[in-house]
């Protein structure tokens, strides 16, 4: 083993010493330059695309929002509008995805929801005066997740269910455009959404509902932000 030598700043000792030490490693001999593609006829090494991960974002269901059900009610403006939600978006949970293919969840979140309803109007949903209805349907028009719960809320409330009084012209959500399609009698109209991300969809409902004289009363599921 080399004993270390003293420094001699006169003579350059330092510099003698670590270049002995190197002198110790082997480096095989190589004719090209590292990473050279073209060595030995070999394939050109794949380059990785950081955007392309970034675009897969948009259908990568391990980033796809959460929700742990933990119960956390709450009243949240959003789009110049307020509405009422049971539950909140988490870091931890189900997927959207997994929650509203799942048919367990349209019982849970109904039995949820009228109970919700029922602390929060008391004996006024009783009276005659209050509906519950949906945002218009865009992509699951046969099972929405949404109508199947509201089915269910009818049932247990007894209060009508308008299952389309809007009609939405295409399956964009921001600055969709909505025209009536069923008008409820009732004067109250609570507008259920399984959840909410930018409340557009409940302006719009709002915006509607409003030239005919009817109150809303906006409740989602869930807050779709944190």
């Amino acid at each position: 083993m080399k004993q270390p030598q003293p420094i001699d700043s006169d003579t350059g000792g330092l510099m003698a010493d670590i270049t002995s030490i190197l002198s110790d490693f082997k480096v095989a001999e190589s004719t090209t330059a590292l990473g050279d593609p073209s060595c030995d006829g070999a394939a050109p090494l794949p380059v990785k695309d950081i955007f392309a991960i970034r675009n897969r974002k948009a259908w990568d269901k391990t980033t796809e929002a959460r929700c742990n059900f933990a119960f956390r009610p709450r009243i949240t403006p959003r789009a110049g509008l307020w509405f009422l939600s049971l539950w909140q978006k988490s870091l931890m949970g189900r997927t959207l995805t997994e929650i509203k293919s799942d048919p367990a969840e349209i019982t849970h979140f109904a039995d949820a929801v009228s109970d919700f309803l029922i602390k929060y109007l008391g004996p006024s949903l009783s009276s005659g005066h209050w509906c519950i209805c949906t945002s218009p349907k865009r992509r699951h028009k046969e099972r929405n997740f949404a109508s199947l719960i509201c089915r269910q809320i009818h049932g247990r409330l007894q209060i009508p269910f308008y299952e389309d009084v809007a009609i939405c012209h295409s399956r964009q959500r921001i600055n969709a455009v909505f025209t009536l399609n069923l008008l409820p009698a009732e004067p109250n109209v609570i507008v259920f959404d399984d959840f909410v991300t930018t409340g557009s969809t409940l302006k719009g409902m709002h915006e509607l509902l409003l030239k005919h004289g009817k109150n809303t009363l906006f409740v989602a599921g869930i807050n779709n932000k944190l």
